[in-house]
């Protein structure tokens, strides 16, 4: 066979992207699904079983156009936890909801293995001119993706680009994915943090109580708790505490998992801060309070067990429906996180774990006012700083920045976590640490080293 050359591709590719983009605006026609997802040569697309399906069987349904491939582990986790159980829900509910898996996987027997765990339809692995062409059309630049289109609207507004993140977000509530529907789930989200308490964030039907260690675990550090006092029952060698007994604390819930080695590694820290905070309130003698709740996304009751056990606060059950309604309320995108409740059960940051490790107990209560008093506090220190400095860990000369002067948010290279506002930068290869993680060194032993 005669190669192609690159003009020739070139020109086959262009063809068919001209046929599947069209105009936005045009009335919609009875081939419009045929039109993307067709070619003169093929008119059907594959069920998980091999099965040729008509592409115009697809009329009148809700589309969902999934860009993934089995190579990416971000893929296959939401094709598995999220989209084949939201998938099945609406169409066991009957709904005109039906998906088109667009794949980038690199060979067949991936296409093959990846596409046997979807219940939705495929376009074949070898028409590469079709999914070249969406995923231009569509400006595919990452995956997972997922493209919602409307049935009775061609409109390039009433195309939903960011379906993996309304179904993390909303669930199968947001079907049928349209701008109305979409505004009604957003009214019901404010509704909900304008609203938001302890009690309803925290209980259910069921459970009115969190876990907590036995006092003498929880609170080897000497501080008397109300918590302590409030604690009553036992489960499974925890003490169940009344969710009513946190209600006027400041609280932090705190999503992480022993597989998460970033979990692993800024637990440590959080138990260090949590007990000096702990001690500096109970010093200052007023009526503030702070505490504590494990949110896990562990894998198994052991794994749990293992890393709760670690910790001082109180945790969510391992199992309990509401450590998974909480990551989606909050909408957790990463682990570990801490997210900061004030005395009135409403949100004050989702940004705790950041403000931790810029500001450690002083972070406490973690209020914009908070904040923004030691930012200022920092800004005056930092005139007394060094301009330059030569550190430990790295063999050049790292200037003194701020958000002003070139710096800006960063992962510190020192403690490998976040950080932001005043950082010494090496601006000759980017290697940027917070000012407290330098080890300041003379110059000549850096040259000597």
């Amino acid at each position: 066979m005669k190669p192609m050359s690159l003009e020739e591709n070139t020109g086959k590719l262009q063809a068919s992207e001209d046929e599947v983009n069209g105009d936005h605006s045009q009335k919609i026609s009875s081939s419009r699904f045929s039109s993307l997802l067709a070619t003169k040569d093929r008119d059907y697309l594959l069920s998980q079983d091999g099965t040729q399906v008509k592409v115009s069987d697809l009329e009148g349904k809700v589309l969902g156009l999934y860009f993934s491939a089995n190579w990416y582990v971000p893929c296959r986790s939401f094709t598995t936890q999220v989209l084949v159980g939201a998938y099945e829900h609406l169409k066991s509910k009957g709904s005109n909801f039906e998906i088109v898996f667009i794949s980038s996987d690199e060979d067949l027997d991936a296409f093959n293995n990846y596409r046997a765990n979807m219940p939705w339809l495929s376009i074949p692995f070898s028409d590469l001119e079709t999914k070249r062409a969406l995923n231009s059309k569509f400006e595919i630049e990452a995956i997972p993706f997922l493209v919602i289109l409307q049935p009775e609207d061609n409109k390039y507004e009433a195309t939903i680009h960011d379906g993996v993140e309304l179904l993390n977000r909303f669930g199968v509530q947001a079907f049928p994915f349209t701008k109305e529907r979409l505004e009604e789930l957003e009214m019901e989200e404010k509704e909900k943090r304008e609203s938001q308490t302890l009690i309803n964030l925290l209980t259910n039907h069921d459970r009115d109580y969190l876990l907590g260690h036995p006092a003498a675990k929880q609170y080897d550090d000497g501080v008397t708790s109300s918590v302590k006092r409030n604690a009553f029952r036992h489960w499974a060698g925890c003490l169940e505490v009344p969710v009513a007994s946190l209600v006027g604390k400041t609280l932090g819930l705190y999503f992480s998992a022993q597989w998460c080695l970033p979990g692993v590694k800024f637990t440590p820290k959080l138990i260090s801060i949590y007990q000096k905070i702990k001690q500096m309130v109970v010093h200052k003698g007023n009526e503030d309070d702070f505490e504590i709740v494990f949110v896990s996304s562990d894998r198994d009751q052991a794994a749990f067990d293992s890393y709760f056990n670690s910790m001082p606060w109180l945790t969510l059950p391992f199992g309990d429906p509401a450590n998974k309604i909480l990551a989606k309320h909050f909408d957790v995108k990463g682990i570990p996180c801490l997210v900061i409740l004030g005395p009135d059960g409403k949100t004050v940051t989702k940004h705790g774990r950041n403000l931790i490790n810029l500001y450690k107990e002083n972070a406490y209560p973690f209020t914009e006012a908070q904040v923004d008093l030691l930012e200022k506090q920092i800004d005056e220190e930092a005139k007394s700083l060094p301009k330059s400095k030569y550190h430990a860990g790295h063999r050049h000369e790292l200037g003194l920045v701020s958000e002003g002067t070139g710096g800006g948010p960063f992962i510190c290279c020192d403690c490998d976590e976040q950080g932001s506002g005043w950082a010494y930068l090496c601006l000759e290869c980017g290697y940027e640490v917070h000012t407290k993680c330098v080890r300041a060194v003379d110059r000549g032993s850096m040259v000597d080293s």
